[in-house]
């Protein structure tokens, strides 16, 4: 059985991480660099970096920024925002990420995950999906979680694992920053609807909303922000947890 995969989320802005509810009223956590290395060093699996407002304010992920978390972490790395084509891929990869997150511009270029996968491999192409519930179904929305796609958010998760995505990162923007709970329905109609690996974002609060992900969300990793920034738990508190309920980590 693979194990599943504890990441702190670090959502920067202007080169610092801040955090906020609903994809809005952002708050400052801290140094990005600093808490990388943090992360990298107390156990965790992997981290991601989302340069939130790239796409929004029209410009490239910060490159000089990823260049120096990579080199303070030894865990691999996850970096989106602002990215929309293979030339902006390449210089990430280059400049120490291990896999990049692309959402806005798969969702209006989708032969850009095609065409990614097939030259650097579908192992560092993560596709993210914002989704929202409306009405009776999970919607993709798109700009940092602020205008609507008008795609289905399952069917366009199937949709990406065709086009080579090697992974999903699944954000609820309703669950987002409130620490009440990862959005379960959501999680496993999309974990049961691929196979290949969906890490859930959006809501982690409590040790047994972690838990709860994993065995009823059937999600692969767990994204979490808030409890690790403001130091709720540390990331051993929350291996240790979900080894006595019977979720298999790497501790």
């Amino acid at each position: 059985m693979l194990t599943k995969r504890i990441i702190p989320c670090l959502d920067v802005k202007d080169g610092k991480v801040v955090k906020g509810k609903n994809f809005v009223n952002l708050k400052t956590a801290g140094d990005s660099v600093a808490l990388a290395e943090k992360y990298s060093r107390n156990g965790a699996d992997e981290l991601v970096f989302l340069d939130i407002s790239a796409t929004d304010e029209g410009r490239k992920t910060m490159v000089d920024v990823v260049r120096k978390v990579s080199k303070n972490v030894f865990i691999p790395f996850t970096v989106g925002g602002g990215i929309g084509s293979l030339e902006d891929i390449r210089n990430l990869l280059n400049a120490g990420a291990d896999k990049i997150s692309i959402n806005t511009a798969a969702v209006k270029n989708p032969e850009l995950i095609k065409k990614a996968a097939k030259i650097f491999g579908c192992q560092c192409i993560v596709v993210a999906i914002d989704a929202k519930k409306v009405g009776g179904s999970y919607q993709v929305f798109i700009n940092s979680g602020k205008k609507a796609a008008g795609i289905d958010a399952i069917s366009w998760a199937k949709k990406v694992e065709k086009l080579g995505a090697g992974e999903i990162l699944l954000t609820s923007i309703d669950k987002d920053g409130t620490k009440q709970g990862y959005d379960l329905e959501l999680t496993k109609k999309v974990s049961a609807a691929i196979n290949i690996p969906v890490i859930a974002s959006g809501g982690a609060g409590s040790l047994s909303s972690l838990a709860d992900v994993f065995k009823q969300g059937r999600a692969d990793a767990a994204l979490a922000a808030s409890i690790f920034h403001y130091g709720k738990y540390t990331i051993n508190d929350v291996k240790n947890y979900l080894k006595k309920q019977g979720v298999e980590v790497r501790v």
